[in-house]
């Protein structure tokens, strides 16, 4: 009986060992997946002064387009909360689209070089944050998934765990379903 009660003991000890482990395990890929998105978000930062430079000498009159950019980065680049980064860049995106809206209106614009690898580059970097965020939000997922799943949400609020949130699409546009007419 004794041998019987030390094995259940041992193996209450390993689950909750196991499990965790399993929770740290899953935090930590949800901090490794949002450092994936940071990356490009910093890259996506660093693209935009150059974007602005080029444009700048054939948008004149466009000056409170370039300035939403201008302000929509720097609040970007000094957001430290996660929350605070999704809402700063939900911004920058709707800046960046107004001034490539902007930009069609240039044809000299349009045609330069510069301006065309830079758009080239951000794109890029825009389909490697969106697979980033994608990735992110399956972590998030995963993770806070087991923090409510029994028996693990009971080690989670043993050991105070919290959740993430995930990492969403604030501008409305972007939800909506293209219209298609022929």
């Amino acid at each position: 009986m004794i041998i019987g009660l030390m094995v259940l003991v041992a193996a209450v000890i390993i689950w909750l060992i196991l499990a965790y482990n399993g929770l740290i395990q899953l935090k930590f890929r949800v901090k490794n997946a949002w450092a994936q998105i940071d990356v490009q978000l910093k890259r996506r930062h660093d693209l935009i002064p150059n974007l602005i430079e080029v444009a700048k000498g054939y948008m004149k009159y466009e000056k409170e387009t370039l300035e939403n950019v201008i302000k929509a980065r720097t609040q970007a680049t000094q957001a430290t909360v996660i929350k605070d980064k999704q809402d700063a860049e939900n911004f920058l995106t709707s800046a960046l689209r107004s001034l490539f809206a902007v930009v069609e209106r240039y044809p000299d614009l349009k045609a330069n070089q510069n301006m065309l690898k830079l758009q080239e580059e951000l794109t890029s970097t825009e389909n490697k944050i969106s697979f980033a965020r994608q990735y992110y939000n399956d972590e998030v997922t995963s993770y806070n998934t087991s923090l409510n799943s029994f028996p693990t949400n009971t080690i989670a609020s043993l050991f105070s765990f919290k959740g993430e949130q995930f990492f969403e699409l604030q501008d409305l546009t972007e939800k909506e379903v293209p219209k298609v007419s022929f």
